[in-house]
């Protein structure tokens, strides 16, 4: 089973399931999304939301493939390009944060790690452009029926917890989650580490890299 993140682009855009592809519940704010949904095309509101960010701040979120196949996608920003987190009764998220919006495994591939993946992706990207932390709004109501708008928008509090986020305000409905990327790089799933110990362990390149510095010393002629 091979498995890679890569970054959200124009191109990758379209391998959001359908129902997020042409969702803008973070892109807008409350109006504006009403708005756009009502007028049948968010889709094109969501592209121009990703390239506008994409050329003022950078990278904005990560897709996993497993063989190939979109398995995830977890995107981020900074709160003041994400409209709708000025909504949450538990903002704003402080200052040296970036928002992570929303996070989704498709329900195939759940339970293989991907999850974890995904924001270790997010906080290697972060960390190289000098963010601290990532923080996020949790649903602690997530799947329950007749429970509002934000109804897969926003991703489990339970999600967030599992990955190493801890509650920085909580709320009944609503908490804040908080993931201090330092963390988030010291730590990697069992998934992960078996993946690379067998990789490592068949790789041609990582059997010769010990031999290459006593070829080199033996070269000077006796």
């Amino acid at each position: 089973m091979s498995r890679r993140l890569v970054n959200l682009t124009l191109d990758t855009l379209e391998d959001l399931p359908r129902p997020c592809r042409q969702c803008v519940y973070w892109e807008l704010d409350p109006v504006s999304a009403e708005r756009a949904c009502a007028s049948g095309d968010p889709g094109l509101e969501k592209e121009a939301w990703v390239s506008q960010t994409l050329l003022e701040w950078g990278s904005c979120g990560k897709l996993a493939y497993v063989d190939g196949m979109p398995a995830g996608f977890v995107m981020y920003a900074p709160p003041a390009y994400v409209p709708r987190s000025m909504a949450f009764p538990t903002s704003p998220v402080s200052a040296d944060a970036a928002l992570l919006m929303t996070a989704h495994v498709v329900a195939a591939f759940a339970g293989g790690g991907l999850g974890r993946m995904l924001v270790q992706g997010v906080a290697r990207d972060l960390t190289k452009r000098g963010v601290k932390a990532i923080e996020a709004f949790g649903d602690a109501k997530f799947g329950e029926a007749g429970e509002g708008e934000a109804e897969g928008c926003v991703a489990p509090v339970d999600y967030f917890l599992s990955v190493g986020f801890k509650t920085v305000r909580p709320h009944p409905r609503y908490p804040r989650l908080r993931l201090e990327l330092r963390t988030a790089l010291s730590w990697k799933s069992d998934v992960e580490y078996a993946l690379e110990k067998l990789l490592g362990s068949m790789s041609p390149d990582t059997l010769l890299r010990p031999v290459r510095p006593a070829a080199a010393t033996t070269s000077t002629p006796s």
